[in-house]
């Protein structure tokens, strides 16, 4: 392209300069397309140069990842949501987030605050806390288990983070929700529902055994 646009009119060279750039994009896309189903320490870097130079030669694409707010899209929000839920007993890297949507992870992390109201990682522990939570009111289930059952490491892992959120331990919060029900081995109706209320999860994720 260099000898190309020695002694060409600028315009000829910014058309030059767009072709080139487009064929760089061609291969990046590629590049990502042998990628996706990989992990390869090489994939978040291919993905953030992709979506920095789509930002240069093509704007208005590089906006429809993102609303004027700068969140991200219905469709992808969703797909994210998905994934985390059908996900949530498994190690989730953000990495892995940005590949489904094929963006750059600093400009993912950005607008899934702007959706969600929180960053990813914070957003994963709410909801295995959601989970572990209907674990312990609609289960017998021992804290060890429903923490590697919910993604945590271990309970102490789950105590941190819930004590943090809730303001208890996960054993003094069931015991509370339990003695609710005077004893009784079955929830109540309105114990059930509050569980669903607070727990959205539990209509889309897929519940380990």
């Amino acid at each position: 392209m260099a000898k190309e646009g020695i002694g060409a009119s600028p315009e000829l060279r910014a058309s030059l300069l767009r072709e080139w750039a487009h064929r760089v994009m061609s291969l990046l896309d590629a590049a990502i397309g042998e990628l996706s189903n990989e992990a390869h320490p090489a994939k978040c870097t291919v993905l953030q140069a992709a979506s920095l130079l789509r930002e240069q030669i093509d704007p208005q694409a590089a906006a429809a990842a993102a609303d004027d707010a700068g969140r991200l899209l219905a469709w992808q929000a969703r797909k994210v949501r998905e994934y985390i839920d059908g996900h949530i007993a498994d190690p989730i890297r953000v990495t892995d987030l940005c590949a489904l949507i094929q963006r750059s992870e600093a400009h993912f992390s950005r607008a899934f605050k702007r959706t969600f109201g929180v960053s990813p990682h914070a957003f994963v522990v709410q909801r295995r806390l959601e989970l572990a939570t209907h674990y312990m009111v609609e289960t017998d289930r021992c804290l060890s288990d429903i923490a590697l059952g919910c993604g945590f490491t271990d309970q102490a892992h789950l105590c941190k983070h819930f004590r943090q959120a809730m303001g208890e331990t996960p054993a003094s919060w069931r015991r509370a929700r339990r003695s609710q029900d005077f004893g009784v081995g079955a929830l109540s109706l309105s114990s059930q529902r509050t569980a669903r209320e607070v727990s959205p999860i539990y209509r889309s994720a897929a519940l380990p055994a």
